[in-house]
């Protein structure tokens, strides 16, 4: 430690006082077919045999699949979104631009085993490369992040247990999008049956793993039929996901059965077997807020044994810390407080710093339900700053609606520093555009000294079906790779994680079209692009910050799969390369 400098020394006292925090616990059909404006160009992928033509119109899945490739290849010469529109609706990567003349062509399709009466008739679709490129190559968006890799001196990270699964979610779920492309190129026989195509990468692969990318192919095959509205077939593919897939089974096993599951309930909606007050009552039933006060034993269980919120916790305390150094009184005002494990860092922190003491800590915490348990964790607070003698106050500040929050009611004072945290609040208003609008400008009203800010890096807001089916496949199956890596098979606050947040997520953004689509979620470049319109700037997270999250994953058995990178002045956590969170920091100019 004697190469450290002296200001990542201090920051070391965040991660020697953790152990005290552990007291705490289609939007109408897409509102008509897409725009055939996205034309296949012949010389687009080089990777793709030519003698057959792979893009047939009905091969939305495989289109999708390949279409990451040349997204990605894209995104550094196009400009992020910047309207609300985009933000809002369909807010996923830049449209591909070809930059060679584009070729059109138009097959011919017949509509088949529609289960919604549709007359059989003959289609004439516009064929699309960036539509088949999706899978394929969905892990070189990731793998070649905006950012660096992070890399501080004097932290050095353990190495991962062998579990015995060689091959991560995200691989898997590629190679099984390269062999439904290639069987689709290549017009083999149906997914269920054993002569599907393996490309020259899947020889040498255990019998677990190849049994694993075969079900995620027919989960793929059974996408694409549902997307087609080809009921009867997507029925029977889903039947065969079904008996090989369990809830307690491998992670790739349970993620196929959650997906499956939602695959289901949407053929089940489209047929009209439900209603749709039955149905909105299921999606009714996932409530962010309810979901992180709720079930104390599993999110805590969650919070210790996986890495992703302690990292983005105490890089996040670190950026604040900094940033009130000389304040002696300061005013935490916090959206979504959960169980208030961020805010006890933040106070031991603060009573540990060098210099002066403070003399006041105030914290309200915002909510628009859950009183009761906010209130609990008031009172857990104000005991625990009792117990290490910080002069310190807790208000609770309920509203029946966003639109009712004002700064009148936060009761500022112009002695203290004005802090604000929001974790994962922004998102769970991408659907509610007043509110989004609404409270950004509250919040600038409130003019804090900084915002520190921890989103969820997923990028599935698009209302094309697939295009949201396959995003969420990849992000929601490193958190199963992770949960296989951090938390045995039978641990039972495993399970209930994996049921009571990962589940009605994925119903959400699977079954749900339209206003009935209330979870969306955008990357780090979307809201750039959103905040620069209240004349926001983003603060650089200091080395200091780095330094706190690698120390972090260094606690954790599996912390060599957490990968921590920069994009730009933020940092993303993520899982084996795939984004999961990103921990920001901002002010007004």
């Amino acid at each position: 430690m004697s190469n450290i400098p002296s200001k990542q020394l201090n920051s070391c006292k965040l991660v020697e006082l953790n152990s005290s925090s552990e007291h705490f616990e289609s939007e109408s059909e897409e509102r008509g077919k897409r725009k055939e404006h996205n034309d296949f160009n012949r010389a687009g992928d080089r990777s793709v045999s030519m003698d057959v033509n792979p893009f047939r119109s009905d091969n939305a899945i495989g289109k999708e699949i390949l279409s990451h490739i040349h997204e990605e290849r894209q995104m550094k010469s196009l400009s992020p979104f910047g309207s609300l529109e985009d933000l809002y609706y369909d807010a996923i990567s830049p449209p591909f631009q070809s930059c060679q003349e584009d070729i059109t062509k138009v097959v011919t399709v017949k509509s088949e085993d529609s289960e919604l009466g549709e007359p059989q008739k003959l289609k004439s679709e516009k064929l699309n490369l960036e539509s088949l490129s999706l899978l394929k190559n969905y892990g070189y968006r990731f793998r070649h992040l905006k950012g660096q890799k992070i890399e501080v001196g004097g932290c050095s990270l353990k190495q991962t247990k062998d579990n015995g699964h060689k091959l991560s979610i995200d691989a898997i779920i590629r190679l099984a999008g390269e062999s439904f492309i290639r069987s689709s190129i290549l017009k083999c026989n149906d997914p269920l049956e054993d002569s599907y195509v393996f490309s020259n990468k899947l020889l040498g692969i255990s019998a677990e793993d190849s049994k694993d990318i075969k079900l995620v192919e027919i989960l793929l095959a059974s996408a694409e039929k549902v997307g087609q509205k080809k009921f009867r077939r997507a029925r029977k593919l889903l039947s065969r996901c079904c008996e090989c897939s369990s809830e307690k089974g491998n992670p790739c096993e349970r993620l196929v059965h959650y997906f499956c599951a939602a695959l289901s309930e949407k053929i089940d909606h489209h047929i009209g077997r439900e209603t749709s007050k039955t149905f909105q009552k299921k999606l009714q039933l996932f409530d962010f807020e309810d979901a992180v006060m709720s079930q104390k034993s599993a999110n805590l269980a969650f919070h210790k044994e996986v890495p992703f919120s302690q990292v983005s916790q105490f890089a996040g305390v670190q950026a604040i810390i900094e940033h009130v150094a000389e304040a002696n009184k300061v005013h935490i005002i916090d959206f979504v407080i959960m169980n208030g494990s961020n805010c006890i860092v933040l106070m031991q922190a603060l009573v540990t710093r060098d210099g002066k003491p403070i003399e006041h800590l105030r914290i309200t915490a915002i909510g628009t339900k859950s009183k009761e348990r906010i209130e609990e964790t008031g009172k857990r607070l104000m005991n625990f700053a009792e117990s290490v003698k910080l002069p310190f106050s807790f208000n609770a500040v309920m509203v029946a609606d966003m639109l009712d929050l004002n700064e009148n009611i936060l009761n500022l004072n112009a002695e203290e520093v004005v802090v604000v945290q929001s974790s994962y609040l922004f998102s769970t208003m991408i659907a509610k555009s007043d509110r989004l609008e609404y409270v950004m400008r509250v919040i600038r009203n409130i003019n804090p000294s900084i915002m520190v800010m921890i989103e969820n890096e997923g990028n599935y807001n698009s209302s094309v079906f697939v295009k949201r089916f396959v995003e969420a496949l990849f992000y929601y199956g490193a958190f199963f790779d992770c949960m296989e890596d951090c938390m045995e098979r039978s641990n039972q606050n495993r399970l209930l994680v994996e049921l009571i947040h990962f589940s009605p997520a994925i119903q959400n953004i699977v079954v749900a079209e339209g206003k009935e689509r209330t979870l969306r979620q955008v990357d780090m470049s979307v809201w750039r692009s959103f905040f620069k319109r209240f004349a926001m700037v983003e603060l650089e997270l200091s080395k200091s910050s780095l330094y706190q999250a690698s120390l972090i994953v260094n606690k954790f058995a599996c912390g060599s799969s957490c990968t921590l990178d920069r994009d730009g002045k933020c940092l993303i956590i993520g899982w084996k390369g795939t984004p999961i969170h990103s921990l920001s920091a901002w002010k007004f100019v």
